[in-house]
C-alpha cells in the first residue's frame, strides 16, 4: 500500500490564515452594506493593502500546491464549476460575483496545466525574475492605461484581464443579455495575479524536491492548518452563510 504523503503544516497554516482574512474582509463588507457600519470598516488604505497581501499569499501557495497535483486541469475545472455556482447564487442575492478569487484560481490551474511544459523548460534562476517583472509590468499597465473597446466581448475580456469597464454597483443584467458589461462584487482579475500563481509554481519545485530546510517540512503550526485544509469549502460557503445571518438579523430588527 502506497504511503500517504505528509502534509506541510506551514503551507496549510499560511493558506488558512489567508482564507481567514478573506472571510473577515467579506464580513466587514456585510456589516457596512447591510447593518450600517461605516464604510471605512471595509475599505481603507490599511485594509486595502492587507487584502492585496493575503490574496497574493493565497495564490502563491496555490501555485506551490499545484506541484503536488496529479492534474491541475481537473482541479481547475472543478474550481471553475464551483465558481459558476457562486455566480448563480450571488446573482440571486443581488451581489453578483462574475470573476472573483475562485474564478481566477480555476483559470490559473487550467492555464498552468496546459502550459506547464513551457514554464518547466525555463531555467530556474531566470523564472523568478521573469515572473516578478511580469507582475510589476502588468500592475503598472493596469494603473497607467484605461483600456476599453466598442465591442462588448472585448470589454468583457478586458474586464477579466484587469480593466474594469463600469461601476460594480450598477450591474443588474445577466451576462448573456445584450448590453451586459461585466462587474463583480469580488473582483480579482487575471493581471497581475496569474503571474503570482506562476511564481508559486516555481517555488513549488523546491518544496517538492525537499530542498528547503528540514524545519519547513516538520514545523507544527496551531489552528490555521485545519482551516487551510478546508480552504475551498470555507470559501465556497462562507458568504452565503454570512449573508443568511445578516438577513436574519435584519428580519429580527424589522420585527421589533
Amino acid at each position: 500500500m502506497k504511503e500517504k504523503k505528509k502534509r506541510i503544516e506551514i503551507i496549510d497554516g499560511l493558506r488558512g490564515l489567508a482564507v481567514s482574512l478573506m472571510v473577515i474582509h467579506h464580513m466587514l463588507y456585510n456589516l457596512a452594506a447591510f447593518l450600517g457600519a461605516p464604510w471605512w470598516f471595509y475599505s481603507n488604505p490599511v485594509f486595502d493593502f492587507l487584502q492585496a497581501i493575503f490574496i497574493g499569499v493565497f495564490l502563491f501557495l496555490s501555485g506551490v500546491s499545484s506541484r503536488f497535483s496529479r492534474s491541475n486541469i481537473k482541479r481547475g475545472v472543478i474550481a471553475l464549476a464551483l465558481a459558476v455556482g457562486i455566480s448563480a447564487v450571488t446573482y440571486v442575492i443581488q451581489m453578483p460575483i462574475w470573476f472573483g478569487i475562485l474564478h481566477l484560481l480555476g483559470f490559473c490551474m487550467i492555464f498552468f496545466g496546459v502550459t506547464q511544459k513551457l514554464w518547466d523548460v525555463m531555467p530556474r534562476k531566470i523564472s523568478p525574475v521573469v515572473f516578478s517583472v511580469l507582475i510589476a509590468a502588468s500592475s503598472l499597465a493596469r494603473g497607467s492605461f484605461n483600456l476599453t473597446s466598442e465591442f462588448l466581448w472585448a470589454r468583457n475580456a478586458l474586464y477579466i484581464l484587469g480593466w474594469p469597464q463600469t461601476d460594480v454597483f450598477e450591474i443588474s443584467m445577466l451576462p448573456w443579455q445584450p448590453g451586459f458589461v461585466m462587474g463583480s462584487f469580488d473582483y480579482q482579475p487575471l493581471l497581475p495575479w496569474v503571474f503570482v500563481f506562476l511564481l508559486g509554481t516555481w517555488a513549488g519545485l523546491y518544496v517538492v524536491e525537499r530542498k528547503l530546510p528540514d524545519w519547513f517540512y516538520e514545523k507544527k503550526v496551531p489552528f490555521f492548518p485545519i482551516i487551510g485544509r478546508k480552504a475551498l469549502v470555507i470559501y465556497v460557503l462562507h458568504q452565503p452563510v454570512m449573508y443568511g445571518i445578516v438577513m436574519g438579523i435584519l428580519a429580527l430588527k424589522g420585527a421589533r
